[in-house]
C-alpha cells in the first residue's frame, strides 16, 4: 500500500520561507510524475507544480518564480521550496502521483501571516 508523508510547514511572515517534504512508500517512485497541490479553507484541491520522473518541473502561474520542485529518487522523496511566501499562499499542501494519486497523506499547514 502507498503512503505518502507530508512535512515542513508551519506559520511565517510574508516574504518568508518554507521547505516542504514528502515521502512515500511502497511504489517504484522514479517512474512516476508527482505534484504539490494545496487546499485554502473553502477552496478545491489545487495543483501548484509537478515534476517528472526525470525531474523536469512544471508551476501553475500563481507560484512561478517563487517555488521550486524537486525530487531525489533515491530517496523516495519530493520536495517543495517556497520562497516570497504571500497571505495567499496559507493552504493545506499534499503530495500525490500526478496521473495515477493515491491515498491522500494528511497534509501539512502552511500559514503565511504577519
Amino acid at each position: 500500500q502507498v503512503q505518502l508523508v507530508e512535512s515542513g510547514g508551519g506559520l511565517v511572515q510574508p516574504g518568508g520561507s518554507l521547505r516542504l517534504s514528502c515521502a512515500s512508500s511502497g511504489r517504484i517512485f522514479r517512474f512516476y510524475a508527482m505534484g504539490w497541490y494545496r487546499q485554502a479553507p473553502g477552496k478545491q484541491r489545487e495543483l501548484v507544480a509537478h515534476i517528472t520522473g526525470d525531474g523536469s518541473p512544471n508551476y501553475a502561474d500563481s507560484v512561478k518564480g517563487r517555488f521550486t520542485i524537486s525530487r531525489d529518487n533515491a530517496k523516495n522523496m519530493v520536495y517543495l521550496q517556497m520562497n516570497s511566501l504571500k497571505p495567499e499562499d496559507t493552504a493545506v499542501y499534499y503530495c500525490n502521483y500526478l496521473r495515477v494519486p493515491v491515498l491522500w497523506g494528511q497534509g501539512t499547514q502552511v500559514t503565511v501571516s504577519s
